[in-house]
């Protein structure tokens, strides 16, 4: 009875800790908050395929901006709407490391792309997302959604 009993207890953690595991990715719906304002400003879908991970904007939180459009961008997303937009593509996961990179963030406020890199945090709870150009970056932290 007590080996059955350690054994239940053994099965139960272990399959906790692979939950945990499991959200400690960029994968699913992440909540974006505004540097400046603190507040919620919208929600980004990153999903996987095939090792590479890309991000699309499903839904500005500010009603006024609901038909926002990138008109700062320069690419082929210019003037298109920023609701289903990628803004995160090319990402992989590091090798041996808790962390994503290798490709690139949209800002669609001023149109510009950085290399990004993002770090799950607190078991998944939170994505540190790193946009940076050479040894200069700006952090912002993500809520996770689902």
């Amino acid at each position: 009875m007590k080996k059955l009993l350690s054994t239940a207890l053994l099965t139960a953690a272990c399959a906790l800790a692979g939950s945990a595991f499991a959200q400690a990715t960029p994968v699913g719906l992440w909540k974006t908050i505004d540097d400046d304002t603190k507040q919620e400003k919208s929600l980004v879908r990153i999903t996987e395929s095939g090792g590479v991970v890309t991000g699309k904007i499903e839904k500005l939180l500010d009603p006024s901006k609901a038909d926002a459009k990138c008109d700062k961008c320069t690419d082929a997303r210019k003037d298109q709407p920023v609701v289903g937009m990628t803004i995160i593509n090319g990402v992989k996961k590091h090798s041996d490391e808790a962390y994503w990179e290798g490709g690139q963030i949209l800002d669609p406020n001023n149109g510009k792309t950085y290399k990004v890199r993002l770090t799950p945090k607190d078991g998944g709870k939170t994505l540190e997302v790193r946009g940076f150009i050479g040894f200069l970056y700006r952090n912002q932290t993500w809520q996770r959604v689902e």
